[in-house]
């Protein structure tokens, strides 16, 4: 019996569309609440560095702003 070695790659990470990812981190903070103003500072910060997972947490903590989360 034969053993076969079988070969991994690791694909490289997918880059969504930018419409996408317009759309995911759409939202606006509130210019009066320290807590969307720091989650917009992160958010922007996540996006330059191409980070749009965590981007797209800050941007969820922004809209959630308006349930009265925070």
């Amino acid at each position: 019996m034969a053993s076969s070695k079988q070969q991994t790659t690791q694909e490289p990470p997918i880059d969504l569309p930018v419409g996408f990812n317009a759309w995911l981190l759409d939202c606006a903070p509130d210019p009066n609440c320290d807590v969307c103003q720091a989650n917009w500072r992160q958010l922007t910060a996540a996006r330059d560095k191409g980070d749009i997972t965590q981007a797209a947490r800050h941007a969820t903590e922004i809209r959630d702003h308006a349930s009265g989360v925070h």
